[in-house]
């Protein structure tokens, strides 16, 4: 990396290749901070517009539920834009008959499939792995209507693991969180909001090394609902358990901002993240190679409270490392 601020630990430092000119090299210096890439862990790219994206921070997404072969082709398709962030999915919403989301206008066919039992479960991840899937989604969402039984949660969850495949869940009503956490969930879709979560079970999941995924924002889009001050409660008692936070928006849900949301930052720094932890949130596990994030503008001193290293974040780009070794594109 360039630039006045060091990457914490659990975050791949990146270089500049080599053959970057040094007046780009210098340039970059200068006027920002080169970082690892950013990941949106919670999208549904079928409902926006993707083309600001990149140009907006978001160097890769992970989309969890859509119509399996038109993600596939978004992704590594026909239709694949190299202009376009990185792009992971989950397939389709495996849900119980008559379960979440299949009823939602937003969802067009083929983007929920029904599990009824352990049978059709393990056919269901079969098939969205057939389509490129590169993790399970399983709807868990008691509000709306049934979910899927335990036999069933127990043969998603134990066929994706045994096709070397995560599994992440939209938990909402009360006592899902902790039945997806039970189950063996490596994801939860949404930091938990239908409930304050009890100490204890906060602490169990910290060290059970299950991954929140933030989208904070949702939650009344710049005017804070119940569920936000729920969910910012929880992810800031889980974070002080210790307890891994990444930065998902689950862009698509109402009015967010297309590329990073300074909102949902600023709420994460609210729960506790400071300027490191924003940054592994920001990053999350598997940054996509050949990309960088560029912040313009000085770095905020390491001093600074985590809002304001929020703010400064949500400023972030994103740099193709091979179109560096061309001045004309390093502007």
């Amino acid at each position: 990396m360039t630039g006045p601020l060091r990457v914490p630990p659990g975050v791949a430092a990146v270089r500049l290749p080599a053959d970057v000119p040094p007046e780009v090299r210098r340039r970059l210096q200068e006027s920002g901070t080169v970082l690892p890439p950013f990941t949106d862990a919670h999208v549904h790219l079928g409902l926006v517009d993707p083309a600001p994206l990149r140009a907006r921070g978001v160097a890769a997404v992970h989309d969890l539920g859509w119509t399996p072969h038109e993600i596939a082709a978004m992704a590594t398709g026909p239709a694949a834009d190299p202009a376009l962030p990185r792009v992971a999915y989950a397939g389709a919403f495996l849900t119980a008959p008559g379960g979440y989301p299949g009823d939602r206008a937003w969802a067009p066919p083929g983007a929920v499939e029904e599990v009824a039992d352990p049978a059709s479960a393990v056919a269901a991840v079969d098939r969205q792995l057939a389509a490129g899937a590169s993790f399970v989604k399983v709807a868990l969402h008691a509000d709306a209507g049934p979910t899927p039984d335990d036999a069933t949660l127990t043969a998603v969850l134990g066929h994706a693991h045994e096709r070397g495949r995560t599994v992440v869940a939209h938990a909402e009503g009360a006592g899902q969180a902790a039945r997806a956490f039970e189950a063996g969930v490596d994801r939860l879709a949404h930091a938990p909001f239908s409930e304050p979560l009890g100490d204890d079970l906060l602490v169990a999941m910290a060290a059970g090394g299950i991954t929140w995924l933030s989208t904070l924002d949702i939650h009344g889009w710049g005017d804070p609902t119940p569920e936000h001050e729920v969910a910012l409660d929880n992810v800031r008692r889980f974070v002080a358990a210790g307890g891994r936070v990444r930065y998902g928006t689950d862009l698509g849900n109402g009015p967010l901002p297309v590329g990073l949301n300074a909102r949902e930052l600023a709420a994460l720094a609210a729960a506790g993240l400071g300027r490191r932890s924003l940054l592994v949130a920001l990053v999350g596990d598997e940054p996509p190679a050949g990309l960088v994030s560029f912040v313009p503008g000085p770095a905020p001193a390491p001093t600074d409270p985590g809002p304001v290293h929020a703010a400064w974040l949500a400023r972030a780009t994103v740099l193709d490392l091979a179109e560096l070794t061309n001045p004309e594109g390093a502007a």
